[in-house]
């Protein structure tokens, strides 16, 4: 999870390797430009790819959510929600959404913090390890809740389920990243009969002794999963992946949860200082092979 533990690790991975990975993410600003170092994306264009994007605003039980919507030009597709990491909704997750969108899928990526801004809410000149914006990122997303998550997926799918390029009749799938995992597992709780699919990527606090812990959200959705570990998440909490596999085993739900080497948290989204490529494009295959299969 994001944490002074996380950072320190960040920084340590940082200092001893000299660069952002070999790229210095913070000064693409741009869709197409993220979309230029994904692997498979370097010729991509929206135009030729037949892609459609839009910011939307999508009406929500607690006010607007302005949100970003991708989506093949033709044709319907099965609907995916996308919930960010605790950086919220910004370019590099355009990105993946709109990747997403050239593999056939009718993606949203929300805005989770749409109760006090609108997006981006971090820019590229940002910096977690600063405190005062740790702090200001925290104090939104502890206002998703269980109950603030379950309701906003319901008002998410709802705006998704109205589009015309989303295929009703097939199984919709989640995505999510960081504090996004637990928000996978409330969107699949909240829409049991819906979400066939659901993906986290490098999770934090899924499995906690509170009454509202994601895993006990398990028995409510029948939904397959796929959980990836950053391993820095797992040597300090060996526990998630045990209690992860235990729920999922009790409740006779197809799971595949693994703990990828040599990643710290965050190694997903591409504009992350610890973006690890060869990982986040494993992560990203099981992703789409997951979707494959149960979204039908």
């Amino acid at each position: 999870m994001c944490d002074e533990l996380t950072e320190k690790d960040d920084q340590a991975f940082l200092k001893s390797s000299g660069a952002l990975n070999r790229r210095s993410f913070s000064t693409l600003a741009s869709v197409t430009a993220f979309l230029s170092v994904l692997p498979g994306c370097v010729s991509a264009d929206v135009e030729s790819a037949g892609i459609v994007e839009e910011e939307v605003n999508v009406p929500m039980a607690e006010g607007v959510s302005d949100s970003y919507f991708v989506y093949p030009a033709t044709g319907t597709h099965p609907g995916v929600l996308i919930w960010t990491d605790i950086k919220g909704l910004r370019p590099a997750f355009k990105a993946m959404g709109k990747r997403l969108a050239m593999a056939g899928y009718a993606v949203l990526v929300a805005n989770p913090y749409y109760r006090d801004a609108k997006h981006p809410v971090f820019g590229p000149d940002d910096s977690f390890s600063d405190p005062d914006t740790r702090q200001f990122l925290r104090g939104m997303a502890r206002k998703l809740n269980q109950d603030a998550a379950m309701s906003d997926a319901q008002d998410y799918f709802a705006f998704l389920d109205a589009q015309p390029a989303v295929d009703t009749s097939k199984k919709a799938g989640t995505a999510g990243y960081c504090m996004g995992g637990p928000l996978i597992m409330r969107t699949a709780a909240a829409l049991p009969d819906r979400i066939g699919a659901a993906a986290s990527f490098h999770p934090g606090g899924m499995v906690t002794d509170a009454d509202d812990s994601p895993h006990l959200l398990v028995p409510k959705t029948p939904a397959q999963v796929l959980h990836a570990i950053a391993e820095n998440d797992h040597e300090k909490d060996p526990s998630m992946k045990a209690g992860l596999i235990e729920a999922y085993e009790a409740a006779g739900i197809p799971a595949e949860i693994e703990v990828y080497e040599g990643t710290l948290h965050g190694w997903c989204p591409p504009d992350s200082p610890v973006y690890n490529e060869a990982m986040a494009e494993k992560a990203w295959s099981r992703m789409l092979a997951l979707f494959e299969t149960a979204l039908v």
